[in-house]
């Protein structure tokens, strides 16, 4: 069985996302949500960087959780010393090791294998772990990349990550080179494998394949440029492809979700696994056959990441997909019936899709009849906001569209920038709804107005 351990380096690599910064505290609840869905390793900033960094990896090293706590180096004394009074479990030294990057920081070979030697025998002299990182490794030399990750680990590294930091590997050369190095290096392999051409998550799978024995992964993908393994995808097809178990993927929407809000980085509704399309079937063929069996149109079931299948209603759905929504509300038509509520759908093709309420109301008006079934009450509500004077607007609303439980954004002229519609089930929903808009960086106030009564003028 192939397996991997799991490295999140959100607070790390995510916290170098252009426009992310997390407070001290929110890297503590981050990083207790990681260890609560059974991550093993937490890399949990570079302390070298800034007195609040190193505040933060201190905090998480003496919360005692289950994942071993990792802090960032470079390979300098310095930056070692700082992360050793950090009191984490492993510090992690990394170097670049191409010609180029060499030629930057005005190396030679011999004089990179001693910056990396003598590093990591600081931090092994100090009672920790060491972890080497022979940075930029895909496109660096091969037999100079062992060579000195031989020598990290007669210094002390049982650990060797070799990154792929400009995401230019594909699937069959990862796994033939975490194969050569499997064979070459007698050290536990890491994969740090960047999304630059979108393949980061074939790129860990096959570098676990060949014999990586962990993947550094983020939550929702953050990282530099276009990020790093999404933790979400690569936990779920690790399972799904080779039945391995990583962490508990029920947790993973939640963990998202949280992560969303701290980065303020909005989660794509196309995004696998926690976008909230990714279980959302709407072409009424695809609807119709996920009725009878979900297997045609589902690689995995949605309930093993605690999620739950929907069945949109639109011009697109076809006689099963409405019958069926209509079922599950109690109500049942006749063929005559049912094709006259379908008429009507496709019959507003504006409309791009009915919840419970307007498809019970449509299907009233096309059958002459009053249906007597108990919808769950909605909450709406008007959402005002204010923006910064130097704050691209147009910005702002795109990332309020993308929170879960907005239904329209305006740009407005007035005393606010933007209007929100937010349709929700509770107030605690309606809650989320509104810390997730104020967190957004550029606004500064918002007003909120509960919808009371609705009145529509026309049939």
């Amino acid at each position: 069985m192939v397996k991997a351990l799991i490295l999140d380096t959100t607070l790390r690599e995510g916290e170098q996302t252009p426009g992310v910064a997390f407070s001290v505290e929110e890297k503590l609840e981050i990083a207790r949500k990681l260890d609560e869905a059974r991550v093993n390793m937490i890399e949990a900033g570079h302390p070298a960087v800034s007195p609040d960094v190193a505040e933060a990896v201190k905090r998480i090293a003496s919360e005692r959780l289950s994942a071993e706590i990792l802090a960032h180096s470079r390979a300098i004394i310095s930056d070692v010393d700082t992360a050793v009074k950090c009191d984490v479990q492993r510090v992690a030294v990394f170097l670049g090791v191409t010609e180029t990057k060499l030629k930057t920081m005005n190396m030679t070979e011999e004089k990179a294998i001693e910056a990396a030697v003598n590093s990591i025998q600081y931090a092994k002299d100090h009672g920790m772990k060491a972890r080497f990182t022979a940075e930029d490794g895909t496109r660096a030399d091969y037999d100079f990349v062992v060579r000195i990750c031989r020598a990290a680990i007669d210094a002390g590294a049982d650990r060797i990550s070799v990154p792929d930091t400009v995401g230019c590997m594909t699937p069959a050369r990862m796994r033939g080179l975490f194969s050569k190095l499997s064979k070459d290096l007698k050290a536990e392999l890491d994969a740090h494998c960047h999304d630059d051409l979108g393949m980061s998550v074939a790129n860990a799978i096959a570098a676990v394949e060949g014999g990586a024995t962990a993947v550094h992964t983020t939550v929702n993908g953050l990282g530099e440029r276009a990020g790093i393994t999404p933790l979400e995808p690569f936990a779920v097809a690790m399972k799904v492809l080779h039945d391995t178990d990583t962490v508990d993927l029920g947790k993973l929407p939640e963990l998202s979700l949280l992560v969303e809000k701290y980065s303020g980085i909005p989660i794509s509704p196309t995004k696998p696994i926690v976008g909230e399309n990714a279980f959302s079937h709407k072409g009424g063929v695809h609807a119709a056959a996920v009725i009878f069996d979900p297997q045609t149109y589902e690689a995995f079931p949605p309930a093993i990441v605690g999620r739950q299948r929907e069945i949109v209603i639109s011009k697109y759905s076809g006689k099963v997909a409405v019958e069926d929504r209509l079922k599950r509300l109690g109500v049942a038509l006749s063929e005559e019936e049912l094709m006259r509520v379908l008429s009507a759908i496709k019959e507003k093709p504006e409309i791009r899709s009915y919840r419970d309420v307007d498809l019970l109301e449509l299907a009233e008006k096309a059958t002459g009849k009053k249906l007597e079934v108990q919808v769950p009450k909605k909450i709406e509500a008007l959402v005002m906001v204010k923006c910064e004077s130097n704050v691209y607007t147009t910005a702002v609303a795109r990332r309020i569209l993308w929170i879960k439980g907005v239904e329209r954004v305006l740009e407005i002229s007035g005393d606010f920038d933007i209007e929100v519609l937010i349709n929700v089930d509770s107030i605690s929903q309606m809650n989320d709804v509104l810390e997730n808009i104020r967190i957004i960086k550029g606004v500064t106030a918002t007003n909120t107005r509960v919808v009371l009564k609705k009145f529509n003028n026309g049939p």
